[in-house]
């Protein structure tokens, strides 16, 4: 768990000097490209201190990293520890999403269950004991951190929705904002045209099916686009706000009027918007700065990145 301030260090230490140099305009293909990498690479930077809840913990290893926290060699993670370098369980679901839209040439939820099912279900590396969506509350106490990713509610319940033949196969009683981690590829793939937001929301009912974590995960939405289709703007928190309030807007939720609230509350004074999710400020950092903004030093650790750059550069060509 970050704060916003934490965050936006984090992503902006090694961007900063690059983004600085980096005054030429864009075109829509960096600044696709740069949102999918930029989301992975932040994702990945950021996993070896993932969901430290103790604040004290947190800001005793912040203290001793300053001024470098990306990366860590070390995992602090108190859940699960993976190769420095590897994704989270969100930014794993990102990639399956990635490899599912360049596939198939666009959203196929079908498929995209089906590999969601592969990745993370029988068989598959995050297939353990501990993290069995079967397995029974009690009996003998986990000893944390495991070896190896987590299998966290959402993907427990879509894999037993998936087990019993529900077409509806989001778990219906998860709220959290893990959408907003994983929605990079598909708002790449379709920002700017109208079928974006239902392309969103299909998404990530696959897995999430709460009205709440879809409204959410839409306000999100319509940040990362504003920024891939315009690039840096001062102007992005009040035309996300504008969108929100226009009674004519495009896929609307009954939740909608809660967000902006939400929005209003939290970040306006700030004019800014931020959340608990490393790998979204990534992906709206990286569509306005491009893939060259993106560090070297980072994108050299993230050990799927070969593959995500092609995969990134391929979403481009598809539109």
């Amino acid at each position: 768990m970050y704060n916003r301030k934490t965050l936006i260090r984090i992503l902006e230490s090694g961007a900063g000097p690059v983004r600085r140099k980096c005054k030429m305009a864009l075109d829509l293909s960096d600044r696709i490209v740069g949102a999918i990498i930029g989301a992975a690479v932040a994702d990945a930077a950021a996993q070896p201190l993932h969901w430290i809840y103790n604040l004290e913990k947190l800001s005793a290893i912040l203290a001793q990293e300053e001024p470098c926290l990306e990366f860590r060699p070390q995992s602090a993670n108190p859940f699960y520890r993976r190769e420095t370098g590897q994704q989270t369980c969100y930014g794993d679901q990102a990639f399956v999403l990635l490899e599912s839209l360049c596939e198939c040439g666009g959203l196929d939820v079908g498929d995209l269950k089906q590999r969601t099912y592969k990745f993370f279900g029988p068989g598959s590396e995050y297939d353990t004991p501990v993290n069995d969506p079967y397995r029974a509350r009690g009996g003998t106490k986990v000893q944390l951190p495991i070896e190896g990713p987590w299998r966290h509610a959402s993907l427990k319940s879509f894999l037993k929705n998936m087990d019993a033949g529900k077409t509806e196969t989001g778990c219906a009683i998860d709220n959290q904002i893990d959408g907003i981690a994983k929605l990079a590829p598909v708002v790449a793939l379709y920002a700017g045209k109208p079928e974006m937001l239902e392309r969103v929301e299909a998404a990530i009912r696959v897995t999430q099916n709460d009205d709440l974590c879809v409204a959410v995960t839409l306000a999100a939405a319509r940040f990362l686009e504003y920024y891939i289709l315009n690039g840096p703007n001062p102007d992005a928190l009040d035309s996300v706000l504008a969108q929100l309030n226009d009674p004519e807007r495009k896929n609307p939720q009954d939740l909608d009027r809660a967000v902006v609230d939400q929005i209003h509350q939290r970040f306006h004074k700030h004019m800014s918007f931020a959340c608990s999710r490393g790998s979204f400020i990534g992906a709206c950092v990286g569509a306005q700065i491009g893939l060259e903004g993106i560090p070297e030093s980072w994108k050299s650790r993230t050990l799927r990145y070969p593959i995500l750059l092609e995969l990134a550069k391929k979403v481009a060509s598809l539109r």
